[in-house]
């Protein structure tokens, strides 16, 4: 496994304390502290400041999520690699004890600071890649272009919302809930049954 730079570090606990507390509740001194970084370290490898780390860690998230997303459904299809996804939602949320959730999530729900559109606009692409990447797999398995992405925005504002849900009930039962809905929705997309 590579080390990471301190830039990375850095941009690694940005997107965890964003998970944890969001944008505007996070400042570039917590971000620091958080990620063990000198404050002045921050500010050289992020003179554009806080706007500017929330946008590398919401392309670190997407380019994670994207990676996982890519790997289960070209390994598993649309309704296994689904499957997989939830499971590593389960696994982030049960491992910071509810407290973490998406930071992109966290960023888009937010009003920027000093109406910087920069970490918004972060993320609408990530839920944009996100939704083309599920999209494509259910047009390769037979789902028409337009059922496919329709029907991937629900999955992905299914799932990031019910995250958010997971967080305040402290329970992974909501994520359980939407598999059971949207497992079959899938199937149906893609013209397969059971």
């Amino acid at each position: 496994m590579a080390t990471r730079t301190p830039r990375d570090q850095l941009i690694a606990g940005a997107a965890d304390l964003l998970a944890r507390r969001g944008l505007r509740a996070t400042s570039v001194r917590d971000l620091a502290k958080h990620s063990g970084a000198p404050l002045g370290s921050t500010y050289h490898y992020f003179p554009g400041g806080k706007s500017q780390l929330a946008v590398e860690a919401v392309g670190y998230t997407s380019a994670f999520i994207s990676r996982v997303l890519v790997r289960e459904l070209a390994a598993s299809g649309p309704v296994d690699g689904f499957r997989s996804f939830l499971d590593m939602w389960r696994k982030i949320v049960t491992d910071s004890d509810f407290r973490a959730g998406c930071p992109v999530l966290a960023v888009a729900v937010e009003e920027p600071d000093d109406d910087d559109d920069a970490p918004l606009n972060a993320a609408s692409a990530a839920f944009d890649d996100w939704v083309r990447i599920l999209a494509g797999s259910l047009v390769e398995h037979g789902a028409g272009e337009a059922t496919a992405r329709q029907t991937a925005t629900l999955v992905v504002a299914s799932v990031e919302g019910t995250v958010a849900i997971c967080r305040a009930q402290r329970s992974t039962a909501a994520l359980d809930d939407i598999d059971a809905v949207l497992a079959p929705l899938l199937r149906r997309a893609i013209g397969t049954t059971g």
